[in-house]
């Protein structure tokens, strides 16, 4: 545990960037910069923020699908019943549905 007067540091590491240019109708880039403002940030992090956010999503979704594809090639392995496998992968969905 850190002590009262002790500092913490924050090291970030640096990443590669590459600029991108979009083009994003106008009365969408108006709305965006009002939620930017609304928010205390600028229009470019506010960009970063969605962006990140629904790619983390998007991510973990194609990480969810292929440890169920794993999942099934694993039963077929030592179950013989398609209907079985299809039954606990259904069912380990249901389980997972946030």
């Amino acid at each position: 545990m850190n002590k009262p007067d002790e500092k913490l540091e924050l090291h970030l590491r640096p990443r590669d960037t590459e600029t991108v240019s979009i083009k994003i109708p106008t009365d969408t880039l108006e709305s965006l910069k009002k939620v930017a403002a609304n928010r205390d940030m600028s229009l470019e992090a506010l960009l970063k923020f969605y962006i990140g956010q629904n790619l983390r999503q998007d991510l973990a979704k194609l990480f969810s699908e292929r440890v169920l594809e794993s999942t099934a090639q694993v039963l077929a392995r030592h179950i013989q019943s398609e209907e079985e496998i299809l039954t606990i992968i259904q069912e380990i969905q249901a389980e997972t549905i946030l």
